[in-house]
């Protein structure tokens, strides 16, 4: 695949998810579907990876994470899968790349079980706010849709669950857990203090 069919497939998938998602997906919008690959890109570079190949289907994968969400909420991850399935082989992708590129989508289902770097690096792009500065800019987004989805009642119980994942979750790949773990843990003691001080207050009150 040459660059100007690879910036036609990006824009033709941005486009889909610019489109047809839901204005309530406050968090998986198409500005995360951006982040992502954005960060895949990174962290492949990071982790060593060169092969032209394989960082294109790396950033194929990250493109086609979260199409499903044009179709479903619960369950995304097949049909972003079935979504590649169905548009990748005219552009040249084998039936084994494209079984890659859905390990790695398959990969971002939580609780995420990756069985190989690319997996892991996908993995780690899809979850890598959680370490960064931006983290509350980005977990409101989260907030806001979990709420609207009825996934979580109310603001109290959204912090709980993300206390909850926060402490749980773990990167994988080197560089990620160089990287992304110091601010990571920071979040977590700041959320925790704040979870506590509030609750205590409530009690008090």
């Amino acid at each position: 695949m040459n660059k100007q069919t690879v910036q036609h497939l990006i824009d033709r998938v941005l486009s889909d998810l610019k489109d047809g998602l839901s204005e309530q997906l406050t968090y998986h919008s198409v500005h995360h579907t951006m982040d992502v690959i954005e960060q895949t890109m990174a962290i492949a570079k990071r982790e060593g990876i060169s092969s032209a190949r394989d960082l294109l289907l790396l950033k194929v994968a990250a493109l086609y994470h979260d199409t499903g969400f044009l179709f479903v909420y619960k369950g995304h991850e097949e049909e972003s899968c079935k979504k590649a399935k169905k548009e990748l082989p005219p552009l040249d992708f084998t039936a084994t790349e494209i079984d890659r590129i859905c390990g790695m989508i398959m990969a971002t289902k939580i609780p995420q079980q990756p069985k190989n770097l690319f997996e892991q690096i996908l993995a780690d792009a899809d979850l890598d706010y959680l370490g960064r500065t931006d983290f509350k800019k980005i977990s409101n987004l989260l907030e806001a849709e979990f709420i609207l989805y009825g996934i979580t009642k109310d603001k109290t119980s959204f912090e709980k669950l993300q206390i909850e994942f926060l402490s749980s979750h773990e990167y994988f790949t080197k560089s990620s857990r160089q990287l992304r773990s110091p601010v990571k843990k920071q979040t977590i003691e700041e959320r925790l203090k704040n979870y506590q001080i509030h609750h205590s207050h409530k009690k008090n009150t």
